[in-house]
């Protein structure tokens, strides 16, 4: 087992290859309560901790308000208080969800997370962001609060289909863009044993890329400044989600090569790495474009939440381990966006 990022200013402690049936030693002795969703529930309930369990729709579209208001409801009745403990099992709908649910029940309780799937290892359980969409615009409305803890049992991957696990490589992929050229290596010349899930091979790139969002949320928690470079690919991601129904990951990699579009077309990226980072993506088995309509792209990043008055603070890459935050017009993006 594999312990990372217990010195964040908001502590938490993150396990890899932690198994599910150790919760228990991570958890106070009552007061909990399991927030979890069907799919997950009809799989893994027989490995959980023996407390109170309330089941959500599995999928993005439960990631609203009135899921929120749901589980508010199902806590008043099983009588949760100030000293509630809650435990999200699941991946990232559920993580966001818990989270955020966690941050505004009586003005916040504790809250910890089993992350299920691949995304959710790398990303929506670490970092403390918690959130849920509003009118399809993504995570609009949400918080900043740390769980306890994270448990990233890989065994529990064996049961996604191959769609998640592309899924979660959208992000890791991103994960090594910022980190460096040995982390996106490592990728490159083990493709085939990722999406397979060797074992050692998919336990040391999990680790890897919670290490690289780790280090950068220890720097700037609150994302004020460093934190914003793990937003890259995700101005055109979060459009992308609100005309589709893609998976993030998905989204994100036709964000990315975007992102580097740009970063050629200002001068910032050779043409050469442009074309690994597709590469790269395309052997993932991931999108590098979409055809939705470049207008609707266009509108739609005016509603992105990291909007600042007329600009956006837009990331690009210079090279390979070497991304930087640049505060853009959202016009000139929407031009972009338009003539791609």
């Amino acid at each position: 087992m594999n312990k990372i990022a217990e010195d964040l200013k908001s502590e938490f402690n993150i396990y890899i290859d932690e198994k599910i049936q150790n919760t228990s030693k991570y958890l106070p002795e009552k007061n909990v309560i399991i927030i979890t969703d069907d799919n997950v529930n009809n799989i893994y309930s027989e490995k959980f901790p023996s407390f109170p369990v309330i089941v959500i729709v599995n999928g993005e579209q439960s990631k609203s308000m009135q899921t929120v208001e749901g589980i508010v409801s199902q806590l008043i009745e099983l009588q949760a208080d100030r000293n509630t403990f809650l435990l999200g099992i699941g991946g990232g709908v559920v993580c966001d969800i818990t989270g955020f649910v966690a941050s505004i029940f009586m003005r916040a309780v504790s809250f910890g997370f089993v992350s299920t799937s691949l995304l959710s290892q790398v990303d929506a359980s670490i970092g403390g962001k918690n959130g849920v969409n509003f009118n399809q615009y993504k995570n609009i409305l949400g918080t900043f609060n740390q769980p306890e803890f994270v448990i990233c049992d890989t065994q529990m991957l064996k049961t996604l289909p191959q769609k998640e696990i592309k899924n979660g490589l959208g992000e890791i992929i991103k994960h090594a863009i910022i980190s460096g050229e040995q982390m996106f290596d490592f990728i490159e010349n083990n493709i085939n044993a990722i999406t397979n899930l060797e074992d050692s091979i998919i336990s040391k790139l999990i680790s890897e890329s919670v290490s690289v969002k780790a280090k950068i949320v220890i720097q700037d928690e609150k994302e004020q400044n460093e934190r914003k470079k793990l937003n890259l690919g995700h101005t055109l991601a979060h459009a992308i989600e609100k005309h589709s129904g893609i998976l993030h990951g998905e989204a994100v990699s036709i964000g990315i090569v975007f992102s580097a579009y740009l970063s050629v077309q200002k001068n910032l990226l050779s043409k050469e790495t442009y074309e690994k980072i597709k590469t790269l993506l395309i052997k993932a088995g991931l999108p590098v474009y979409t055809d939705i309509s470049r207008k609707k792209l266009a509108d739609a990043i005016t509603k992105d939440k990291k909007k600042n008055s007329d600009f956006i603070d837009f990331v690009y890459i210079e090279k390979i381990g070497n991304t930087k935050v640049v505060k853009t017009k959202i016009s000139e993006i929407q031009d972009y966006i338009l003539n791609y």
